[in-house]
Order: C-alpha cells, then structure tokens, then sequence
C-alpha cells in the first residue's frame, strides 16, 4: 500500500445543539451544498489556533445571531462516522448551549434561514447526521 492509500485527509468541524428550557432547538437552513436547504444545527469547520468549544462558538454567532462564551458549551459527544458528509472524511465535536426561551436568531454567513423547531417536531429534512445529534440530545440534559 502506498501512503495515499493508508491515511486519508480528515476535516475537523464543531456543531451546537441550541435549546431553550422549553425544549425549541435552533436551526438553520443551508444556502449552499451540500445539503442546500436543508436544515442543521450550527456549525463549521474550526480553525487553525482555535479548539472545537471555541469554534462551535464562533460558528454559532456568525451563522444565528446568537451569542454564548465559549466555556458555557457543554460536549455532546463525536460524531466521526464515515460517509457523514458527502465531501469526505469529516469529524464533528458537538456542544449543547441552553439559551432563554426569547433569545432572537438572525440568519447570516452561510445560514439562508435560522429558526427555532420543536425537538420533537423537526423538520424532515435533516443535513448530514445532524438528526443523531440532536437524539443525542435526551431530556436528562435540558
């Protein structure tokens, strides 16, 4: 095997589960593929100098409006399946941030919508695996 064929370029990402106490979960819906308009949590890649809490903060802000200290993010979990994102290999730490129930959303950067959805009513259509996220999201942590 040559070494093209033993490693593969992996892309690190960072993506927030956004909650209100009531159970609303923020979304946006993406202006640009893959997945275009659809719907997922915010996100993106992190970059060089920054860690994923740090990232998925940054992201957060630029994609909703929506602004949370870095150290108020709590770990979901890693989400590294392959075949999560069309592109190629990519791997996702995600983060839970509780905002109050009247936090306003303003969709910018890459987001063509943001919008607060029912977690137990989302949208059918779902980018990536953003759907196992948010079921990784269960009524203990709220």
């Amino acid at each position: 095997m040559t070494e093209s064929e033993t490693f593969e370029t992996i892309r690190y990402t960072a993506d927030v589960v956004v909650l209100t106490p009531g159970g609303d979960v923020l979304l946006i819906e993406r202006d640009w593929p893959p997945f275009e308009g659809h719907w997922a949590c915010a996100g993106g890649h992190v970059d060089p100098g920054e860690t994923s809490r740090e990232a998925a903060a940054r992201e957060l802000g630029e994609e909703t409006g929506v602004h949370v200290a870095a150290g108020d993010l709590r770990q979901i979990g890693v989400f590294d399946q392959p075949g999560r994102d069309p592109r190629g290999r990519y791997v996702t730490v995600a983060y839970l941030a509780i905002v109050p129930a009247d936090t306003p959303v303003t969709a910018g950067d890459d987001a063509r919508t943001a919008r607060w959805w029912p977690l137990n009513a989302l949208p059918d259509r779902l980018a990536f695996d953003h759907a196992d996220i948010l079921s990784a999201v269960t009524a203990p942590t709220l």
